[in-house]
């Protein structure tokens, strides 16, 4: 995947609602923009890609207690010059997670993002405009969590919103899910 794909599909990608819309508009200028939209030194905003994984039944999601932001989500990061954010995810679910096994549900863009990450230590508060994919994988397989969180659990998708602080980024992802049941 390239920035001209990710343009295209993000050219077609379909709202769920008008966040989504607003994201996708922002996404497009900064791609079309930003020569530097995938590297992190980009102050005001970067690209990142994320993953949001299910157990085969589609009834429990992988999320990590962050330990910077002090919040459960799930498992992501920068694409650090990456364009093919895809793979990015699915490389911040093996960093995070130490899943080796993870299956990509759908090639396509699963949901969009953009969330405020505050000031820390010598990095500025900044945006993370983050592509997420949906990913499946075993619940039976080891998890091993890294120094970036300070836990790792499968939650049932009826406890994620509670767990989550009823976060609107992980609720929408919620919603999606049932289209996902009905595909798998």
């Amino acid at each position: 995947m390239s920035r001209e794909s990710l343009i295209h599909e993000l050219t077609q990608y379909k709202s769920y609602n008008p966040a989504e819309e607003d994201y996708r508009i922002r996404f497009l200028a900064l791609l079309q923009n930003e020569p530097e939209c995938f590297h992190r030194h980009l102050a005001h905003g970067h690209i990142t890609g994320s993953a949001l994984i299910l157990n085969p039944e589609a009834d429990h999601v992988l999320l990590l207690h962050h330990r910077k932001l002090d919040r459960w989500l799930q498992p992501g990061g920068h694409a650090d010059g990456d364009e093919n954010t895809a793979r990015v995810a699915k490389k911040e679910v093996v960093e995070e997670t130490g899943l080796q096994n993870i299956e990509l549900l759908q090639p396509e863009i699963f949901d969009i993002d953009i969330h405020r990450i505050p000031e820390r230590k010598n990095e500025p508060a900044h945006l993370h405009y983050d592509l997420r994919y949906v990913f499946q994988a075993n619940p039976e397989e080891a998890l091993q969590q890294n120094r970036e969180s300070k836990a790792l659990a499968w939650v049932p998708v009826n406890e994620v919103a509670s767990l989550a602080g009823n976060d609107e980024s992980v609720t929408r992802m919620l919603s999606k899910i049932k289209t996902i049941r009905k595909e798998i």
